[in-house]
């Protein structure tokens, strides 16, 4: 978390760790990271006592939030990579590279990739052409709807690597290592 606290420093954005409930009560965004495996991010989250909370910020009163990477995942209803529930803000279902039995693909997709917006997704403001982000994933969310995809990305086959739906957006790469790109996409988040 210490790469957004100082990014968003620099753009002179106010940010803070939450660790308890009662760190979330004043927040007016905010960002669900995540390195690691579905389940475990998923048991962590109930451990801090945060999942109420969280569930009441962000679908009673609207809150943004921002899920990044596993953040991301988690915001799904389940995943190939575990068998715990996730938080199911968005219907879809996060699933292996490797189920595609796709023999050529390096797993994990890791690097650069192109990013393409949705028409409209306003994560993706002033990034509409030629976005490149940092990946490193070997699972993608697929939606149940496709109107909650917000933006693609190409390995091997097309998939989701953003998604909304009003206040909830996730996405699968890492703007904190992904340069002036990722810079523009969290002062996006923190302006909506």
């Amino acid at each position: 978390m210490l790469a957004f606290q100082s990014l968003y420093k620099r753009l002179n954005i106010q940010v803070s760790i939450a660790r308890t409930a009662a760190d979330l009560a004043d927040c007016s965004r905010l960002i669900l990271p995540g390195v690691g495996a579905f389940d475990h991010a998923m048991q962590l989250l109930e451990a801090s006592g945060m999942r109420a909370t969280l569930d009441q910020l962000v679908l009673g009163k609207g809150v943004p939030v921002l899920g990044i990477c596993v953040g991301m995942q988690v915001i799904a209803r389940s995943s190939d990579e575990g068998s715990l529930t996730g938080l199911g803000w968005i219907d879809g279902h996060v699933r292996a590279f490797r189920s595609l039995q796709r023999d050529e693909l390096l797993l994990p997709h890791m690097g650069w990739n192109d990013v393409t917006p949705a028409a409209g997704a306003k994560l993706f403001s002033q990034l509409e052409t030629d976005a490149r982000f940092y990946f490193l994933h070997s699972y993608f969310f697929d939606c149940a709807y496709g109107s909650n995809v917000a933006a693609v990305s190409r390995y091997g086959i097309e998939f989701c690597s953003a998604v909304h739906s009003r206040n909830i957006h996730g996405v699968q790469f890492h703007p904190e290592k992904s340069h002036h790109f990722g810079v523009q996409l969290l002062k996006n988040f923190a302006e909506l």
